[in-house]
């Protein structure tokens, strides 16, 4: 009997993911990784070009797929300088002020006592068997859209990779919204009334083509992780709104290579995976200075903005420095035996918790994509963004290695509330538009 209760008592434990307390310590290790020195792998220097002659030497350095891309020719790779990321001190501080008051369930997906910051600032415990999972929560409440979130244009390419043909290109608006947890824009914590308690929602809306125009699309995620997200398409040529289902979010999404559950790296609820911490590597990833690349000409903007450019096979690559960073790597499998993929590994940036990079794995077990996520430091960029404490989305490309065609988008960010009113965020505007 005594036994038998100490097996419980131990399950328990381990089912909270039990680890010590954070410290100050090591909130300042979470946000300033790079205090006492940046990363350095062995080969690898500051304005080198990575390509097919040299890739082997610097392998370490790379992920497994964009290794091969450049040994087989598809692209080259130009490593920037490494620097910080500022963050919002704001959230910073609300890490500071709720160190320890955050706890996981007992069920994946289970999370206690969260009110704002970065949940998890403690390194990741390779002997913790939920640490994929708190690196995780780190994404989703991580600081990347400030409170609220712009993109307009946000331009999508639909491309052949091997004749290089652009087959599709869409001008769209996209619109999130943080309903919780808020920490630079009033109002604060909260934005009330949110009856349904939701945690975020995003707005997305097509203005070309003709024959895609008016279509939209609103992702609402509950703050309990339990609730199904609630996805509505607006089809313009049907004029109606109808819910999706959940497996449709692993759809193609307008015909692209990307799948709504791609949207960011991962967008689905925590309790959908199993995740799993596969270590700490410091490696090169698309980070850099939006205002020190060598940008596009087109398309042009009356306010002179530059989108960042593509290159490569294809034009499938983004045309920007890479830094080496202190990144985390975790591996998430659908719970689901049906889902359309078997496994993704994820590249988290231990700074801001970014998904710069992913690898997404079919059914077979065998590498479908490569999802390529461009972020510049908001200081970087727009004049109107600076001092915002935002890893901004720049762009991303997406690749199918199987099919030889990939997905680009280049993104207009502007970090203003104004931008991004509640109204957006409903079926009736949806409806009304």
């Amino acid at each position: 009997m005594k036994s038998r209760i100490l097996t419980s008592m131990l399950f328990a434990v381990g089912a909270v993911g039990a680890a010590q307390a954070a410290t100050e310590a090591d909130v300042d290790r979470s946000f300033a990784p790079y205090a006492n020195g940046v990363p350095a792998v062995a080969g690898v220097k500051q304005g080198m070009v990575i390509d097919k002659s040299n890739v082997e030497s610097v392998r370490a350095a790379l992920i497994p797929s964009m290794a091969e891309f450049i040994k087989n020719g598809q692209t080259t790779l130009t490593v920037g300088e490494t620097y910080s990321f500022a963050i919002s001190k704001n959230y910073i501080e609300a890490t500071r002020r709720h160190l320890n008051t955050v706890s996981l369930g007992p069920d994946v997906g289970d999370l206690n006592g969260f009110v704002a910051g970065r949940p998890f600032p403690a390194e990741p415990d390779a002997n913790d068997p939920r640490a994929g999972e708190k690196v995780f929560w780190n994404f989703q409440h991580n600081n990347r859209i400030g409170d609220s979130y712009t993109i307009w244009p946000w331009y999508m390419e639909y491309k052949n990779m091997a004749s290089g043909k652009v087959e599709r290109t869409l001008k769209q608006e996209y619109h999130i919204i943080q309903w919780k947890h808020r920490v630079d824009q009033d109002p604060r914590p909260d934005v009330e009334p949110n009856p349904s308690q939701l945690l975020r929602s995003g707005y997305l809306k097509v203005h070309e083509p003709q024959d895609l125009k008016n279509t939209q699309l609103l992702i609402s995620r509950f703050s309990d992780d339990a609730k199904l997200d609630e996805v509505y398409l607006y089809l313009g040529f049907q004029r109606r709104v109808r819910r999706l289902a959940s497996n449709q979010i692993t759809d193609p999404f307008l015909g692209s290579d990307l799948m709504v559950e791609d949207f960011e790296g991962y967008n689905g609820r925590m309790r959908d995976m199993k995740w799993e911490y596969k270590g700490t590597v410091d490696i090169l990833v698309p980070f850099y200075a939006h205002n020190k690349q060598k940008l596009a000409d087109e398309p042009k903007e009356t306010d002179g903005f530059q989108f960042i450019d593509f290159g490569g096979e294809g034009a499938c690559f983004p045309n920007v420095t890479w830094q080496l960073r202190k990144t985390f790597i975790i591996e998430s499998v659908p719970v689901n035996p049906d889902h359309v993929i078997s496994k993704r590994t994820h590249y988290v940036d231990a700074e801001t918790y970014a998904l710069s990079l992913n690898e997404i794995y079919d059914r077979k077990g065998e590498l479908w994509k490569t999802f390529i996520i461009a972020y510049t430091d908001s200081d970087s960029h727009m004049e109107k963004n600076a001092g915002r404490g935002v890893a901004i989305n720049d762009g991303f490309s997406i690749i199918d290695v199987q099919a030889k065609r990939c997905t680009t988008g280049k993104f207009k960010v502007h970090l203003d509330q104004a931008m991004s009113p509640t109204r957006l965020f409903s079926v009736q505007n949806m409806r009304g538009n």
